[in-house]
C-alpha cells in the first residue's frame, strides 16, 4: 500500500511518519486491503482542521482526525471501477495540535497517538464507523487489537 504524506505545519518528526506508516501497512495487511492500495495522510493544526470539519460535516470545532473515503457510496451514485486505476481508499487528515493536546490529557506518548488516530482514519476508510454503540465497539475492539498486536499499548 502506498501512503501519501503532507505535513501542513512542518512540525511532524520523520520518526512519527514512519511509525505511522508501518502502523498503516500492519493494519492493511491484518484487513486484507489489496497492495495496489493508496492512502493520503495530511497533518495540519487546530485551525485548519476546524475549517474542515465546519464546511465538510457542518460542525465548527476542531477535532482530532477527519477521513473521507473515496469508496464509499453516497445515496444514488455509481460505483466506479477501471482496472488501470489505483485502488484509491481516500484521505486522513490528523491534526497535529490535539494529537499533542491528547497525549497529554490521556497520559500516553505522542506516538501512541498518532497512531491511534492514524488508525482510527484508517478503519474508517475500510469503512468501520461508529454511528451506534454496536459499530462502535466492533470499530474501537478492532483498533485495540491492532495497536496492541503492533505493540503499540496504551502506557
Amino acid at each position: 500500500m502506498h501512503i501519501d504524506f503532507q505535513d501542513e505545519t512542518n512540525s511532524v518528526d520523520e520518526a512519527f511518519v514512519d511509525l505511522i506508516q508501518r502502523i498503516l501497512q500492519f493494519a492493511a495487511e491484518k484487513e486484507g486491503v489489496e497492495t495496489d492500495s493508496e492512502v493520503s495522510l495530511s497533518f495540519v493544526d487546530n485551525s485548519e482542521i476546524q475549517e474542515i470539519n465546519r464546511n465538510y460535516r457542518q460542525k465548527d470545532y476542531a477535532t482530532d482526525v477527519i477521513s473521507f473515503a473515496m469508496l464509499e457510496e453516497g445515496e444514488g451514485e455509481m460505483k466506479i471501477l477501471n482496472e488501470d486505476m489505483p485502488n484509491m481508499l481516500g484521505d486522513i487528515v490528523i491534526s497535529v495540535d490535539k494529537a499533542k493536546e491528547q497525549a497529554e490529557d490521556y497520559n500516553h506518548s505522542l506516538e501512541r497517538e498518532f497512531g491511534f488516530l492514524a488508525l482510527h482514519g484508517f478503519l474508517h476508510l475500510l469503512g468501520y464507523d461508529h454511528m451506534n454503540e454496536e459499530e462502535e465497539k466492533a470499530m474501537f475492539n478492532r483498533q485495540e487489537e491492532i495497536l496492541n498486536e503492533f505493540g503499540l499499548e496504551r502506557s
